[in-house]
């Protein structure tokens, strides 16, 4: 009896973060969709638009691996102005979309202490016409157990077999930021 006890006590961890893995995602998504919201009748006024890797997310939603991968690539920001490493939308996966629709959050078992929560949706349906093998938009968050709580510890993009790392980029923002290659003189 109490060898199933011990058991049960020790798998606790590990679906407590299978339940909740989702949330940190839930968070993100949430951002996402209104992030891209369509424009409520004629309306011009652009909902503000909330940063995937603001002060208080970076705090509470990511891991620290992730974070400190993120302070390190902001050095380096996308435009003159300061602010993100990213000159798109890493959620969406560009800079143009449509309103999120048909969202699905889906968690997948815990494995090695990951626990991947997959994203679908659709942010292509006001393009018109699309290809006969259209699939919705995937991305994935690799879920991690941190202080007790689950953070992002990743963030996929999966397309034509590669996986998309969003903490590789960030590394290779930051590895290009801290040694720029001089720019080609041309010959005149």
């Amino acid at each position: 009896m109490r060898l199933c006890l011990a058991a049960a006590l020790a798998l606790m961890p590990s679906l407590a973060l299978a339940a909740d893995a989702a949330e940190p995602v839930r968070e993100i998504m949430t951002t996402a969709t209104s992030n891209w919201a369509d424009l409520a009748g004629d309306s011009d006024d652009m909902p503000d638009y909330v940063d995937y890797f603001n002060d208080g997310f970076l705090q509470r939603l990511y891991s620290k691996d992730f974070v400190a991968k993120y302070r390190e690539a902001a050095k380096y920001p996308a435009y003159e102005d300061g602010g993100s490493p990213f000159d798109y939308d890493v959620i969406a996966m560009g800079q143009d979309g449509c309103s999120i629709k048909d969202l699905k959050i889906e968690a997948a078992p815990a494995s090695a202490g990951v626990t991947t929560v997959k994203t679908t949706f659709d942010n292509t349906h006001c393009f018109g016409e699309r290809a006969a093998d259209w699939k919705p938009a995937e991305v994935d968050f690799q879920v991690v157990e941190e202080d007790g709580r689950p953070v992002i510890d990743d963030i996929l993009r999966p397309q034509d077999g590669d996986p998309g790392s969003l903490k590789a980029e960030l590394v290779e923002i930051a590895k290009e930021g801290a040694n720029p290659q001089p720019e080609a003189i041309s010959p005149e």
